[in-house]
């Protein structure tokens, strides 16, 4: 009301002391911050920058102690935004490519049965999850525990997708854990992905016969035409009954019968149809 100018100041994490700013975090969410590069920063160090702030003309400002070395070893992609420029202390970092991870698991999957794939990529998740929460191992993170019950919330749960998605190379919602809400449901859902179901060979041989079926149906067929119809069809299924269907073309064309001698057609009875 005044029309003084105001500062806002984006602060990172201070030293944690069971009060303040910090007084509601827990040891996964420092652990959390620690892993994109964010340091506690003490009191003195907070205040002093506080001061910095001040001394400046812009409107807003980031207070946080960063570990460049942290921000160094992580791609772009993985960072936070707002860190990307702190990377290497030289301007936005380079991506890496996308969809190249550092494991092939679709060319790893390829040749296992589904449950094994499911049992690879179930590891996979728990082994994610468990450095998420801050476990050393993964048998607090079971199967069929809903995220929200093993302690994830939307920051962490945010953080488990960036990381399967960097594993596998998916390009992962960021819906994704809260749309597949156990371990098992993650698992499944990645492995249909990356192992997606191999296509019906016979699925065209399928297509033309309804195909045919449609054109059957859509015509008007006077007698002749509906005999003639029936014995090439007759004709097909003599032919692949019992295997007997081995394309050598020997057999007598459906609209050949009614041209055929006597000898062909007890010929034709006499291969066609078992004795």
């Amino acid at each position: 009301a005044a029309g003084l100018s105001g500062l806002s100041v984006g602060w990172g994490l201070w030293e944690t002391s069971g009060d303040g700013m910090t007084g509601g975090l827990g040891d996964t969410d420092v652990a959390r911050m620690a892993r994109i590069g964010v340091k506690a920063m003490s009191s003195e160090h907070g205040l002093a920058l506080l001061d910095a702030a001040q001394r400046r003309a812009e409107p807003y400002v980031l207070a946080a102690d960063l570990d460049p070395r942290v921000l160094a070893a992580k791609s772009a992609t993985a960072l936070p935004a707002l860190l990307r420029a702190f990377a290497n202390g030289q301007g936005p970092a380079r991506p890496t490519a996308a969809g190249r991870p550092s494991t092939d698991w679709a060319g790893q999957l390829a040749g296992l049965t589904v449950e094994a794939q499911y049992q690879n990529l179930l590891d996979l998740v728990r082994t994610h999850a468990a450095a998420v929460l801050g476990h050393a191992g993964t048998d607090a993170v079971r199967a069929d525990v809903p995220f929200t019950d093993l302690g994830f919330d939307s920051l962490t749960a945010v953080e488990l997708r960036n990381r399967l998605s960097a594993a596998t190379g998916l390009r992962l919602p960021a819906t994704f854990i809260f749309r597949h809400p156990t371990p098992a449901a993650i698992a499944e859902e990645l492995r249909e992905q990356l192992c997606p179901a191999a296509a019906d060979p016979s699925a065209p041989l399928f297509g033309e016969l309804d195909r045919l079926e449609t054109v059957i149906a859509g015509h008007a067929h006077d007698e002749d035409t509906r005999g003639r119809l029936v014995a090439r069809l007759e004709s097909l299924l003599w032919r692949l009954g019992d295997g007997a269907g081995d394309g050598s073309g020997d057999a007598v064309a459906g609209d050949d019968l009614e041209s055929a001698s006597d000898d062909e057609l007890f010929e034709l009875i006499d291969r066609e149809l078992p004795s």
